[in-house]
């Protein structure tokens, strides 16, 4: 298998002075030891044996240092693990976090991921030289916290695949080893910053990324489509949905929200969907992966807990320059390209405006933005407010959502690769070997391969969906999406003779499924309960009683979560991920106020990197644009991109430094279909020759211009839309025309009707036109006219 010479089994060994960590890799070949200190109370002393043993030797090292330690009660075997998580330190001694316990729950060409079953917390310092604070209150509240961000939920890694990293970043991207865990995803970065920067390795520790991963296998239902590939040379197809969730911001729903300071957004989420065969190597001949992006709206906004209200109002604060919404896209920029398309699903207008302040106030950034952006780097700006199309008669959502998912493919593709395995003479330890020069390191029967990916088609740019969670519709949104992209996927795979997939095909009931799981399971990380699928039990014809009840429930649960456990968990929060580092004699974390605690460095003082406003709840350390604190960085990252502004080119920002998670050049072989990167993109406006090539020859019809066109007039929230019973001033007044249609009709995503709503409008949509054929006709007008895109 592709992670044979990684380390992945350790033997956890103690005596009274010292630990001894005896990890081997999994075909029992390489062994190796790690040294622990015990007698020093409050710091880290880590030695790394750097002699390669095989099992006799390690054996015979373990009896002599038993002999040598009989006196003092000799060695004893404390347990198995899988990886260490990293160290910490509260207020007294170092305490160790080991995976005790591991779940196989799938493969990425023969790299096998897992899933934490069980870890356990162990204290560094032998008992007899403990401090006395170890024994504290305080310290044993700390250590509570920690072992509340349960491990066993939702966290992955693997030992030879970069899971932080999307498929095509790691083909296309060489850094590997302790540069990959200075991405935005690895949750454990902070824990493992110690041993990484003592070893100067990678060997001893898993990166743990924070989401959702399903992979399953599909084969029953591919007897629904008319294929024309013989089966009698596969087994079916492999589709990979997971999820990663961003360490930067991140917290519970009420206590972050917006953007930060820096440019970082709450509940950000990166999901890719990877297709390819399934085969008995695990290496398939083709891989297809998409990647999509959720993240809290980018504006400087907040809302108060409340356990007195369940929807407490939404409090903005004012940004002339839109400074940290032009930081978030050029992050977007350095991580996917250009161009970026932002799909809005927020209210456009309510009695008492709530979502749509944050939708006027939006358009507004986005105008002032593309203003100092050329054509081909324009933010594109589609609003949709689902709520309203979900409460029209004769309207099919999903429909209309499948319709917008297609042309944003058109405008932004996918990866696909085909993949070739050779003998390999040589390989090198460490992690990450699947991220060097788009090889990927196997060993199959016992002989060492080299995979090496191709690409024939890169993903640039990509889809920003938001509501006002980012939760409930937008996994609906995502859901859509991921459908049209599986019909591409599976026919560029030769899988399947269409590029497209019926809402009501059996395939597309599967795909349903793992996007209903990512919701449920990213809604209850964010908002504390599962999401509200109310489109999708429509879709499935399920029960209308049955399903407004369970929106009732889960609507309680959220309100409970959000009120009364969510500021506890934001703290456990912060403690794992070394927002807040406890000292001695300084205030503890939960004598603070909100995230107070953000000011607060090691020494308790305010300092001016992790300084804050007053908008306390929605602002964090660090920055996107910068490497992080106290983590090695690469030389592989300096000088890749002179500057942002090659990206999104706009008026000079201070202090703004290359990313540790940036987007590099694309240096690959050259093929049909490459001459495309992250960082150097063409026109939008024209289709190379080799692209309608590649096209023609997988049916598609021939193309000349992409489907979305800049937006250089952004409106705010419709003067030309229907009149409502509240005062249209409440939002904001825009000069610029709109394309426009919607129903005065709406719901939350907690279930519950908005006043003032005019049901009367309900009997105009059935008889106006077609959602498709009504969308398709707008989508015409605005590439002709430009403008706004409401629908």
């Amino acid at each position: 298998m592709a992670s044979d010479k990684f380390l992945q089994k350790f033997r956890l060994y103690e005596t009274r002075s010292k630990f001894y960590l005896i990890g081997r890799d999994k075909t029992r070949t390489l062994w190796r030891v790690l040294k622990i200190d015990r007698m020093e109370p409050t710091e880290l002393e880590i030695e790394e044996d750097h002699t390669s043993y095989t099992e006799n030797e390690c054996q015979e090292l373990l009896w002599r240092i038993h002999e040598g330690n009989r006196l003092t009660g000799g060695l004893k075997f404390v347990t198995k693990c899988y990886g260490i998580v990293g160290f910490i330190k509260f207020l007294g001694p170092y305490y160790m976090v080991l995976i005790t316990r591991r779940r196989k729950v799938g493969t990425i060409c023969g790299h096998e991921i897992y899933s934490v079953g069980k870890s356990e917390l162990i204290a560094i310092p032998s008992p007899i030289v403990w401090p006395n604070v170890a024994y504290s209150r305080d310290e044993n509240r700390y250590k509570r916290l920690l072992c509340s961000v349960d491990l066993s939920k939702d966290f992955f890694f693997s030992y030879s695949y970069n899971i932080m990293r999307s498929l095509q970043k790691n083909i296309t991207d060489k850094n590997t080893g302790q540069v990959v865990y200075e991405t935005m995803f690895v949750w454990n970065e902070f824990l493992s910053r110690a041993i990484r920067n003592h070893l100067k390795n990678t060997t001893w520790t898993v990166a743990l990324i924070h989401g959702f991963f399903k992979q399953e296998l599909l084969i029953a239902t591919l007897f629904a489509f008319s294929l024309f590939k013989a089966l009698s040379s596969w087994e079916g197809i492999l589709v990979d949905t997971y999820s990663r969730r961003s360490r930067h911001f991140a917290g519970t729903r009420f206590l972050k929200r917006g953007v930060n300071e820096k440019g970082r957004v709450a509940n950000d989420v990166e999901t890719e969907q990877i297709v390819f065969e399934d085969t008995p190597d695990e290496i398939p001949h083709q891989i297809s992966s998409v990647v999509q992006h959720r993240g809290s709206i980018p504006l400087i906004w907040f809302q108060e807990t409340s356990r007195l209200n369940i929807r407490p109002d939404i409090i903005l604060k004012p940004d002339v320059d839109y400074k940290t919404t032009r930081l978030h896209f050029e992050n977007l920029a350095l991580r996917y390209g250009n161009p970026i398309i932002i799909l809005n699903l927020i209210k456009t207008r309510e009695k008492k405006p709530r979502e749509s302040l944050l939708r006027a106030e939006f358009a507004k950034a986005i105008h002032y933005i593309n203003k100092g952006l050329p054509d081909d780097k324009r933010l594109k700006f589609l609003h949709m407010d689902l709520s309203k199309l979900s409460r029209r008669k004769g309207t099919n959502v999903l429909s209309l959502l499948n319709k917008v998912a297609s042309d944003v493919l058109d405008l932004t593709d996918f990866l696909h690769c085909e993949i070739t395995t050779s003998k390999y003479e040589d390989a090198s330890s460490g992690q990450g070997a699947v991220a060097n020069s788009g090889d990927i390191e196997n060993i199959q029967d016992q002989n060492l391969c080299a995979t090496k990916l191709v690409p024939l088609l890169l993903q640039k740019g990509v889809l920003r969906t938001n509501c006002i969670d980012c939760l409930d519709r937008t996994n609906v949104a995502q859901f859509a999406y991921g459908l049209a992209a599986l019909g591409r996927q599976l026919h560029v795979l030769q899988l399947n003779e269409t590029p497209t997939i019926e809402l009501h095909a059996p395939l597309a009931d599967d795909l349903m499924d793992f996007y209903e799981r990512m919701g449920d399971t990213l809604a209850i990380q964010y908002g504390g309960s599962a999401a509200h699928n109310k489109i999708f039990c429509e879709q499935r014809g399920q029960w209308k009683a049955a399903t407004q009840s369970q929106e009732f429930l889960r609507t309680l649960q959220r309100y409970y979560s959000n009120a009364y456990t969510d500021p506890e968990k934001q703290d456990s929060i912060n403690v794992f991920l070394g927002h807040f580092q406890p000292q001695e004699g300084k205030p503890a974390l939960w004598k603070l106020d909100s995230d107070q605690h953000y000011n607060i460095g090691r020494q308790g003082t305010l300092t001016e990197e992790t300084g804050r406003s007053f908008i306390k709840r929605s602002l964090s350390d660090g920055n996107i644009l910068c490497d992080n604190t106290g983590g090695p960085v690469s030389d592989c990252n300096v000088g890749k991109n002179n500057t942002s502004s090659e990206l999104l080119p706009m008026q000079p920002l201070e202090d703004i430094r290359e990313p540790s998670d940036s987007a590099p050049e694309i240096s690959i072989e050259p093929n049909p279909c490459s001459s495309t990167n992250y960082s150097t993109l063409s026109g939008r406006h024209s289709i190379s020759e080799e692209r309608q090539n590649y096209l023609r020859r997988l049916g598609y019809p021939e193309l000349h211009s992409s489907n979305f066109l800049d937006l250089d007039l952004l409106s705010s929230s419709g003067n030309s839309c229907e009149e409502e019973i509240y005062e249209r001033s409440s939002l904001i007044n825009s000069p610029m025309d709109v394309v426009s249609i919607e129903s005065t009709t709406s719901y939350s995503e907690q279930g519950h009707n908005d006043e003032g709503r005019d049901d009367t409008d309900l009997s105009r949509s059935s008889s106006q036109m077609s959602d498709i054929r009504d969308y398709s006709d707008r989508f015409a007008h605005w590439v002709d006219g430009g403008g706004m895109l409401c629908y």
